[in-house]
């Protein structure tokens, strides 16, 4: 099995930081470990370093059980753990597809499970795979569980794990207090809180109107080609926000409860590959899923909770790099009382045009199923689609198809060049990924 370093190399990073370090070392020696750190810096990997060392080669049973409150972060943490080339067997589970289909898979055991409580508890209760081998438990993201209405199915699952040894809980606040049924004796507790080296500026926006659209508008005007998030507190008012700026022909995804699950799956590939540079959402994207560093986030409506506010900043920001949080409010209403330090937007006359994306992405009916790699998807690109350095984008493999983010100029050259070509032996279908 690789050695950290490889796994490293193969990431492309040069070395961990020091909440990774710390929380590799703990996790390794101790069987109890808290570890609060804001979202984006790192946790993922800081946890997933440390299991795979202690995972075992000879084993054929699930050793390892990541829970988490959401699909997207279970989505998130199978791909990291692809990505690491670490060569043990990674599975999620998640609602929102068949069950059978996932037991079916689980007859040929990962060494680590990740997936949602309900899920999860709902495959234990069918005796889908062993809990015999099962050594150690992360609970990621555990007060977002909570808060979910997880308590419940979490309980059922910590009871049907007598053979742990370790167990390790996650989270971006210090909010919720870690509840009883987990039992913790003497935990480690390792915070990073209120210790990020990067520049978060807030600015409120004043908007003269009770809609905010103008003032949304020009704030998107100074945004040029920035990557971000605008953030509604219900969905009706995300499509009240959508119809306007479909009306000014502004480029953006939608990802929130109630989407069918492809959909919310395909809006982030689409963001992540720079299809779409504005995401509109609900708190659902506040934290828990896959995304690149962001430059702004805008808060259309402020959240009535201060910890949302906390994760929603939390998306840009990130690590060490700088970002922007805009509060958008109504001169009617005053800023809540948990918003310090903003100053205010001089807003421009007339809003600048809004730079919308010049990348669109292209589907391929082929995967890791089909033996195909990105660079088997990279040299069909280049070499028969034609394209220059710096032409090809994102390239996201999942098992049965891949997403690949090109310039919108190549779409129609590439589709005739590329559809109903052959990649390692498999006829693919290559099409436009449509809204």
């Amino acid at each position: 099995m690789k050695s950290q370093s490889d796994i490293l190399a193969k990431l492309g990073i040069a070395a961990l930081n020091q909440m990774q370090q710390e929380a590799r070392k703990a996790i390794l020696h101790g069987p109890e470990v808290v570890l609060l750190s804001p979202t984006g810096t790192g946790k993922t990997l800081a946890f997933l370093l440390p299991i795979i060392h202690e995972l075992s080669p000879k084993e054929t049973e699930v050793q390892v059980m990541i829970l988490v409150p959401s699909r997207e972060l279970a989505m998130q943490i199978e791909q990291v753990m692809r990505e690491m080339g670490s060569g043990y067997r990674v599975a999620s589970v998640y609602g929102g597809r068949p069950g059978s289909k996932e037991r079916d898979s689980l007859k040929n055991p990962p060494a680590v499970l990740i997936g949602t409580p309900g899920r999860v508890a709902d495959h234990l209760r069918r005796e889908a795979f062993s809990v015999k081998k099962i050594r150690t438990l992360i609970l990621d993201e555990f007060d977002k569980s909570l808060e979910t209405g997880f308590e419940k199915e979490m309980k059922e699952i910590i009871r049907s794990l007598p053979f742990l040894r370790k167990k390790v809980l996650t989270s971006a606040t210090n909010e919720v207090a870690v509840p009883d049924f987990v039992g913790l004796q003497d935990p480690l507790t390792i915070n990073y809180l209120g210790t990020r080296s990067s520049q978060l500026t807030l600015v409120e926006v004043i908007a003269e109107e009770k809609d905010k659209l103008q003032a949304l508008e020009k704030v998107l005007g100074e945004t040029g080609i920035g990557r971000g998030i605008i953030f509604c507190n219900v969905k009706g008012t995300l499509r009240f926000v959508g119809d306007f700026l479909d009306s000014r022909g502004i480029d953006y995804g939608v990802f929130m409860g109630g989407l069918e699950q492809t959909e919310r799956e395909r809006a982030l590939i689409k963001f992540r590959n720079g299809t779409h540079r504005i995401l509109l959402s609900t708190d659902l994207a506040a934290r828990g899923i896959d995304v690149p560093e962001l430059d702004f986030i805008i808060h259309y409506q402020l959240p009535n909770k201060e910890a949302e506010f906390t994760h929603r900043n939390g998306r840009t920001a990130r690590m060490h790099a700088n970002g922007t949080s805009y509060l958008l409010r109504w001169t009617g209403y005053p800023l809540p009382d948990y918003v310090t330090d903003a100053e205010e937007m001089v807003m421009p006359l007339e809003p600048r045009p809004v730079q919308n994306s010049k990348w669109a992405t292209l589907f391929v009916s082929g995967g890791r199923k089909d033996k195909i790699s990105k660079g088997d998807l990279a040299g069909m690109f280049f070499k028969q689609g034609g394209l220059e350095k710096g032409e090809l984008g994102v390239i996201e493999l999942l098992d049965d198809c891949a997403f690949i983010g090109v310039p919108k100029v190549k779409v129609e050259s590439l589709i005739a060049l590329l559809n109903n070509s052959k990649v390692k032996k498999r006829k693919v279908r290559v099409s436009l990924l449509g809204e």
